[in-house]
């Protein structure tokens, strides 16, 4: 049999890989790779649901790499594309080189505002606006001495890491730099001045990616990339016939991110700035007065959605629109040779202009398939943002032609079945498959650890259930309780960031434990403290309920505050579940929940990482026993045996506790 259809040589194959990298094959792991082999010879698409521990790269890995086509291979997080590119691919090619007789190339593929520009970086940035960042970025590179502010630091080292640096990536650079550093020596697609005209063309990191790229067999990429090859229509990754989407149930928010438009008043300014220099003064006046009348308005402007749009706010487009054509006509036509690095000055402008011009012709002219919205924030003020009522359409047309797709995750199944996923990435019930649509099957896999005898899922069901605002005291109380029966080792997980702060502000006044919490140190600061002392508790939010992988007993119990529903006034999921609605289905379910659940799924999963581990995930939210919608979130999580006793758990909690202890002290 071949190595791709399941027999023998796939599983000598992935015994090797497996072997290779210190590891036993799983049953679960075999069945993924023989499903992946199947689907990839059958020309078909694959959800696999494969929990923590299963080895899943590896059984998608080893059957992409046997059948001998270019495979694409596209995650979410930078920790996995690491893994992937620096541990399992390197060990897999070694190990499968004597069977397949050959070394298949592989690489990493990012969009280009990850790669450190050497234009930007020898010639400075086109200044353009009151920052004054572009001094600053001149004094790190000419100062006798070393720069003082962080700013400078910043710039002086990216000069220096830029000399040894083989790749330019600015994820390999440690430690990293911010976002306002890195944007002095990165440029955008848009701003690139093209290999072919920029001076440093043949040394460019960002053009050896791609050309890496191009000799590959496997390259790995991001979803945001995946995102932009599907959306834009030039195609930025290589042909390939075989995509696998790791950590899939990331893929619809960030497609959804890549397909989002925003306008603000200062990114119109600064647009304006940029293109006043290479204009005549006419068709300046026409797009600063253009740009005044629309930040008036955004001075005005409440968050909320805009299911029509305001007349005022429809001129202010219109007119900002018809001005930025004009500046894009007058710079394509326009060259003057007074200008200084004048290819460099003009394609910033012109990246700046189109951004402004396309999402103004986008909300203007209107779509039943946007959702529009106004959005104010603290720090940075008002902004118009439109995005997709649904991308679903996008994935069924671009993600599943013309080539076989794998998707797996540790969490894909909501609710028991893969069919509200599988919704969301535009296919249809499984085993419901019309002539135009894409033919899929769902696995699960499994895992490898035993959940009903490794955890238990507690829920506090004599909890007053949580309101929009105010804090809970007996949420607290509970909370306390918990945290002190398990001695520590506790990841609490919260739905905002106001409520991790007032849980730790509360029980660092009651426990004499350290309580760490998100914000106050670099994450993988926080994370490492974390699991390096077994008292230490940690509470967050977002990022902790997927980013935390911590085996032994420093982590053995996991809270959350409340179902993570997201905010009912948020205009995106609100159109989205208008939208379930009117077509007779269940919004609530379809969006809110959906989206619920596969949070919850991925916050306990961060319970058991290991075979040994033990430990209690706490919901201290009644509504996840008393509610009718409740069955569905618990069906989205690993299988831990359910009780609502307080009593029995600290118990279980305790004597948890007391075994890590004495293990701790033999």
């Amino acid at each position: 049999m071949t190595a791709t259809s399941g027999g023998p040589a796939l599983h000598d194959l992935l015994h090797a890989a497996v072997s290779a990298v210190g590891g036993t094959e799983r049953p679960g792991q075999v069945a993924m790779a023989e499903a992946v082999a199947a689907a990839i010879e059958g020309g078909t698409h694959l959800l696999v649901q494969a929990g923590t521990g299963t080895g899943k790269s590896l059984g998608y890995l080893v059957p992409a790499i046997a059948q001998g086509d270019r495979v694409i291979v596209a995650t979410a997080t930078l920790a996995l594309q690491r893994q992937l590119i620096e541990r399992d691919l390197p060990r897999t090619v070694e190990a499968l080189h004597p069977v397949l007789r050959r070394r298949p190339e592989y690489a990493t593929l990012k969009g280009r505002s990850n790669y450190v520009c050497l234009h930007r970086l020898h010639e400075g940035v086109p200044q353009d606006d009151e920052d004054g960042l572009f001094d600053q970025f001149e004094a790190a590179q000419s100062l006798p001495g070393t720069p003082t502010s962080k700013l400078g630091k910043d710039l002086l080292r990216l000069r220096e890491w830029s000399d040894e640096t083989e790749t330019g990536d600015r994820d390999d650079l440690t430690p990293g730099v911010s976002d306002r550093a890195w944007s002095q020596v990165s440029v955008s697609s848009r701003e690139c001045l093209g290999a072919s005209k920029c001076v440093y063309g043949a040394e460019c990191f960002a053009e050896a990616a791609r050309e890496r790229a191009k000799l590959a067999e496997v390259i790995v990429t991001n979803h945001a990339l995946l995102a932009i090859d599907a959306i834009e229509g030039a195609p930025v990754l290589p042909g390939h016939d075989v995509l696998i989407v790791d950590e899939a149930h990331e893929l619809v928010s960030r497609v959804t991110g890549v397909a989002t438009g925003e306008l603000t008043p200062g990114g119109v300014n600064r647009a304006v700035r940029r293109a006043a220099k290479l204009i005549d003064e006419k068709i300046a006046d026409q797009l600063q007065t253009a740009a005044e009348t629309f930040e008036r308005l955004m001075e005005l402007a409440l968050p909320g959605r805009l299911e029509k749009i305001p007349e005022d706010l429809g001129y202010a487009l219109a007119a900002l629109r018809d001005a930025a054509r004009a500046v894009i006509t007058a710079i394509g036509g326009t060259r003057d040779a007074s200008l200084s690095d004048e290819d460099a000055v003009r394609k910033q402008a012109l990246a700046s202009i189109e951004s402004v011009q396309e999402v103004s012709e986008r909300i203007v002219q209107g779509s039943e398939y946007d959702v529009v919205w106004y959005e104010r924030h603290d720090r940075y003020g008002a902004s118009l943002r439109v995005a997709p009522l649904s991308v679903s359409g996008l994935l069924r047309e671009k993600l599943f032609a013309d080539r076989s797709v794998v998707l797996t995750s540790a969490t894909l199944k909501l609710g028991g079945d893969f069919n509200g996923v599988g919704a969301s990435l535009g296919l249809a019930p499984e085993g419901d498959h019309g002539e135009e649509l894409p033919e899929w099957r769902g696995l699960d896999v499994g895992s490898p650890f035993e959940y009903r005898k490794q955890g238990i899922l507690y829920v506090a069901q004599h909890l007053s259930p949580p309101g929009r605002e105010g804090s809970r005291a007996d949420m607290l109380d509970e909370l306390s309780e918990l945290v002190e029966a398990a001695g520590g080792r506790t990841l609490g997980l919260f739905s905002s960031m106001r409520g991790a702060q007032a849980a730790a502000e509360e029980l660092r006044g009651r426990l004499d434990m350290p309580i760490l919490l998100q914000g106050e140190e670099t994450l993988g600061e926080l994370i490492r403290s974390f699991a390096a002392d077994a008292r230490t508790c940690l509470f967050g939010t977002l990022s902790l309920w997927q980013g935390v992988d911590v085996p032994g007993v420093n982590c053995q119990l996991v809270v959350m505050d409340r179902i993570p529903f997201p905010r009912p006034d948020d205009p995106l999921v609100s159109a989205r579940q208008k939208a379930v609605e009117e077509a007779g289905g269940n919004g609530f379910m379809a969006v809110a929940a959906s989206h619920a659940a596969l949070l919850m799924a991925q916050g306990a999963g961060r319970l058991v990482r290991a075979t040994d581990d033990r430990g209690v995930v706490a919901v201290l939210d009644p509504r996840l026993a008393k509610a009718r919608y409740g069955s569905f979130l618990r069906a989205s999580m690993p299988d831990f045996w359910y009780t609502t006793d307080r009593n029995q758990v600290r118990r279980s909690l305790a004597a948890i506790d007391a075994a890590a202890r004495a293990a701790a002290a033999s």
